[in-house]
């Protein structure tokens, strides 16, 4: 008997094959008869649809729903993902489980209007009003759970919200620290500037289709889809076996995938990954600055042990981004897709996330798979998805091996070219800007009003200035002192007019700053602290700026006063002061610009400030040209290597030269966004990191001892500060900063008052050491010196001699730009006829070519024994580990001077005796302080510099435990004793 099934089978087979390809082809795959899980519309606006999955019965006696949990689908995905098959879908599953499951729909944004200028803050704005809904409806604090994107909108949702009304976050293979493991390991580096052309040049021009996206995703992982299609059309005749997962194969093919549109990709990729402000905080909502940081509720980190795209270092970032809050971690050995659907997701993942809520919700114990994140994983194990998992998952094995032994290859040559890879990129970003610093001279057009002008230009919608929570936008700024020049033109301000500043540190006062340079006016600023009529008249004022704060003091000098900020419905003089004008009440639209006004026309020759310090107890006016705030800004922006993605703290009152020339000019010049502060806010100084988002913080001498001895000083998790910045910060506070903040380091500068001598210590390695002279900020030499006749020393010829390694010299300037007519010039120093100025400061250089601040020509104690610098005894004792600040001064007795150095320690600390010897063994130049001791604290100068006056009137130290003696015969410090104190002392009295 012939068996006929051996000709029938193949037949069949291949009937059934056309068949159900046929129906594909007409339909885009199999008819299933699966039916979607139910829901209601719940709330539906332009922005989104809120769905409410499995209503619940309102009928008497009806079981009342579980704990709610809203399910956030990311951007280019549709909110169906949620719901692809009824039994094993997320929705289907956490219902079961006795979970109220909630979607919300962003909908396809090309199907609705406006939909493609949809940026990040309105998904993340709609999310957060779709909390506030589900929260009202069910009366439970909600558990927000998003896949990818979606997580990360969790995530900046919380933040946002500051955690109210979520009982928790639950976010699958979503990424926070995405420079850490980037897809498939890119470079951080190559990746980032992608990242910033790809929003500047690209998606601020063009959007993603739903096909566009659908094929993006299927590249990612090419091998598995070429799988997944073959395996489907190996398995086209069967259709029982197809049909269980056709509606999953449908969604990945075709319609799971919506549009994306331009503006939320460009802020996507500027914002968490070019700038990964998910880890360092100060992203955007809507002109609102967010941190993760302030999230403080529990948070479950779904993670892929073979996710590509969220990689495990990324996902994880979270623990550090959130200090505040305790976060879990759940990983489960699958893909990126496959965490949240597919057999695995439904057997693993979504029981897990069930059980996760209802022990929150006091209902069972913790899943058993859910740990605690680690804050730091081990070393080496967190670096991406390691080779074996990648061998092991997928059948890609040997194409997957060979990318990763070239990639490891390419690893090993740029590890072994770090450092020549280091110096092209910071070449290639400070070359340009020390190149433009070098071709400016006396006729050069520039000035603070100009750079502005620029970079409004260039990136108008870049962010710039951050203030109060608040960031406003480089155009936004721009335009507000474009208004404000109108403002000051129709009042009869003109060119070259002397107008004080009398502001607190706020928006207002950069800009009216900036509106004086643009109109090329100066702006005299006036500390509200000072004599301010002394400021006036050394200024020369003939206006003065004044923010509602001010006004009081600054109607009683005899000047018209110009009210700027504090918003327009004012009654600023209800006696009606002539002589105040209330700036706000100025319509700039119907300003007419005069034929003499022509914007930002300040020479770098020109005087541009007046600044104020305080010497002896008198007020002095300091001069600043443009030369010397465009040498401080250039010279910030090139050694801090300023890039776009900084954040520069401004701690320093803009009154301040420091916060005007560092902070202000360092941003400005560099592109980067600048916050400032009310002042030094020990108490706000962590939070303001990381709100703001801040990488660079400047300072002044002391100002961050308030910071670190300040009992509620916690710095829990990561911080995203890598610099501080700034001049004279004592050598024992460096080390306290460096150890408290690392992996941060500190740029310190020192600048004479005229910008002439400029030297930066870049690297930070040499604490205590002023570096080397800044690149475009005029030469500099150590002219050898004679302390004792206090000359500086010549040779045979008559030419100045250049001091020698380690000896003590004066340091001279070749003057670039105007010169202070006070300043000390010399003339043929080096050559016949050269032009040099004396900064009067005594430096030494080191073997290296590194210069050490020695002290200041007219500050030397020249006691009996020899010379006292009291820089150099500074950074000695300064080493002693307890000290934060040393400062060492002149006690007159009789016709005697003696050397005393007094210590601040840090918190709890103390100074042994024998640490004192060895700190002070080997000073560099001069001679020993004669007496150390310990003070309970220094008072400090505004710019946080210690107060040598205080001191010294409390004449030579009285015995006590912690004060000592130098003793000459063994050259050792021992206790001060009455006795020895008396010796001291001698028939007269200290004074």
């Amino acid at each position: 008997m012939v068996d006929l099934s051996a000709f029938t089978r193949p037949v069949g087979r291949l009937m059934a094959t056309a068949q159900n390809g046929l129906e594909v082809l007409r339909y885009g795959g199999l008819e299933t008869g699966a039916l979607p899980s139910p829901f209601q519309i719940v709330e539906s606006v332009p922005m989104y649809r809120l769905r409410r999955y499995f209503p619940p019965d309102v009928r008497p006696g009806a079981a009342e729903p579980g704990p709610p949990v809203l399910m956030v689908h990311p951007m280019m995905m549709s909110a169906d993902m949620w719901d692809v098959t009824r039994a094993e879908g997320a929705v289907g599953i956490l219902h079961a489980a006795g979970i109220d499951p909630w979607v919300i729909d962003f909908g396809s944004p090309d199907e609705v209007e406006g939909g493609m200028q949809r940026n990040l803050s309105d998904h993340i704005v709609a999310l957060s009003e779709a909390v506030d809904t589900v929260k009202k409806l069910t009366d439970s604090d909600v558990h927000l759970a998003g896949y990818s994107q979606g997580g990360m909108f969790c995530y900046q949702a919380a933040a946002f919200r500051r955690s109210e009304g979520i009982a928790s976050i639950v976010a699958f293979g979503s990424p926070v620290d995405t420079l850490a493991a980037l897809p498939f390991n890119l470079p951080a580096g190559l990746a980032v500037g992608a990242a910033d052309f790809m929003a500047d040049h690209v998606f601020s021009r063009i959007d993603i289709p739903g096909w566009m996206a659908r094929t993006g995703f299927q590249l990612l992982d090419p091998i598995k889809t070429a799988q997944s299609r073959v395996e489907f059309v190996r398995q086209l005749h069967d259709r029982e076996a197809l049909l269980p997962r056709e509606q999953q194969r449908r969604f990945l093919a075709s319609d799971g995938y919506i549009a994306w549109s331009g503006p939320a990709i460009a802020e996507l990729l500027k914002q968490f990954i070019a700038h990964n402000r998910m880890m360092s905080g100060g992203f955007s909502i809507r002109g609102d600055l967010v941190t993760l940081a302030d999230i403080d509720c529990p948070i479950l980190a779904v993670v892929g042990e073979v996710d590509d795209i969220g990689q495990p270092a990324s996902v994880r970032g979270i623990r550090r981004a959130s200090p505040q809050a305790d976060v879990y971690e759940y990983l489960i050995r699958a893909g990126h897709f496959g965490l949240v659907v597919g057999s695995r997701a439904a057997d693993q993942t979504w029981p897990t996330v069930a059980g996760w809520v209802k022990w929150l919700s006091g209902d069972g114990r913790m899943p058993s798979d859910v740990v605690p994140m680690a804050l730091q994983p081990p070393q080496g194990s967190d670096t991406g998805v390691p080779l074996t998992s990648r061998l092991v998952h997928g059948a890609g094995a040997a194409a997957e091996l060979t990318f990763n032994v070239a990639r490891s290859a390419a690893d090993a040559f740029i590890t072994a070219n770090k450092s020549a890879r280091a110096l092209v990129v910071e070449t290639a970003r400070t070359l340009p800007r020390l190149a433009r610093l070098g071709q400016i001279n006396d006729h050069t057009r520039i000035s603070l009003g100009r750079i502005m002008s620029e970079q409004a230009v260039a990136t108008p919608e870049g962010e710039f200035l951050l203030f109060d929570g608040r960031v406003h936008t480089y155009e936004a700024v721009d335009r507000r002192i474009n208004n404000v020049v109108r403002g000051l033109i129709s009042v009869g301000v003109r060119q070259g007019a002397h107008v004080g500043v009398l502001m607190e540190t706020r928006p207002s006062a950069l800009v009216a700053i900036a509106a004086l340079s643009r109109l090329g006016a100066v702006a005299v600023l006036m500390p509200p602290d000072a004599d301010l009529a002394e400021a006036a008249r050394l200024g020369g004022v003939s206006d003065v700026i004044a923010d509602p704060g001010n006004l009081d003091a600054a109607t009683r000098l005899p000047l018209r006063v110009l009210v700027l900020g504090g918003g327009e419905n004012r009654d600023l003089d209800p006696q009606g002061n002539p002589n105040v004008v209330d700036m706000e009440r100025i319509d700039p639209d119907v300003v007419a610009l005069p034929g003499w006004y022509r914007p930002n026309p300040g020479f770098a020759k020109d005087l541009a400030y007046v600044a104020f310090a305080t010497v002896g107890g008198a007020l002095v006016a300091r001069q600043i040209t443009n030369f010397r705030w465009a040498l401080s800004a250039f010279g910030t922006a090139s050694a801090a290597n300023l890039e776009r993605g900084d954040t520069v703290y401004c701690l320093t009152p803009l009154h301040h030269q420091s916060g005007l020339l560092v902070s202000v000019g360092g941003a400005v010049v560099g592109g980067t966004r600048i916050a400032l502060s009310r002042g030094l806010r020990p108490d706000r100084f962590v939070h303001e990191l990381r709100q703001y988002g801040v990488t660079v913080v400047s300072y002044t001498w002391a100002m961050l001892r308030d910071v670190v001895d300040d009992p509620s000083f916690v710095l829990n998790g990561t911080h995203p500060v890598r610099l501080f910045i700034g001049s004279g910060m004592p050598t024992g506070l460096w080390k306290r900063i460096e150890e408290e903040f690392a992996p941060a380091h500190i740029v310190e500068f020192f600048a004479t008052t005229d910008g002439q001598a400029v030297l930066a210590n870049v690297s930070g390695a040499k604490i205590g050491s002023e570096g080397r002279p800044l690149p475009g900020g005029g030469r500099v030499e150590l002219a050898a010196y004679d302390v004792d006749d206090d000359l500086i020393l010549e040779e045979d010829s008559g030419f100045v001699r250049l001091a020698d390694t380690n000896e003590v010299g004066v340091l001279l300037a070749h003057p670039r730009g105007p010169v202070d007519p006070r300043a000390s010039i010399k003339r043929g120093v080096f050559a016949p006829a050269d032009f040099w100025v004396s900064t009067e400061y005594l430096f030494r250089r080191d073997a290296d070519g590194d210069f050490w601040l020695v002290d200041h020509r007219g500050s030397v104690i020249r006691t009996e024994r020899g010379p006292v610098f009291s820089a150099t005894v500074n950074d000695a004792a300064g080493r002693i580990g307890a000290v934060d600040l040393a400062a060492t001064y002149e006690v007159k007795v009789d016709d005697r001077a003696l050397a005393v150095t007094a210590l601040a320690l840090a918190p709890g600390g103390s100074v042994p005796t024998a640490d004192l010897n060895e700190a002070l063994a080997t000073l560099p130049a001069g001679v020993h302080p004669d007496v150390v001791h310990v003070v309970p604290d220094m008072k400090l100068s505004a710019s946080y510099r210690p107060l040598l006056g205080p001191l010294r009137s409390g004449g030579l130290p009285k015995p006590s435990r912690n004060a000592w003696y130098r003793d000459d015969d063994t050259g050792v410090y021992k206790r001060l004793t009455a006795a020895v104190r008396t010796e001291l002392l001698g028939e007269g009295s200290a004074r």
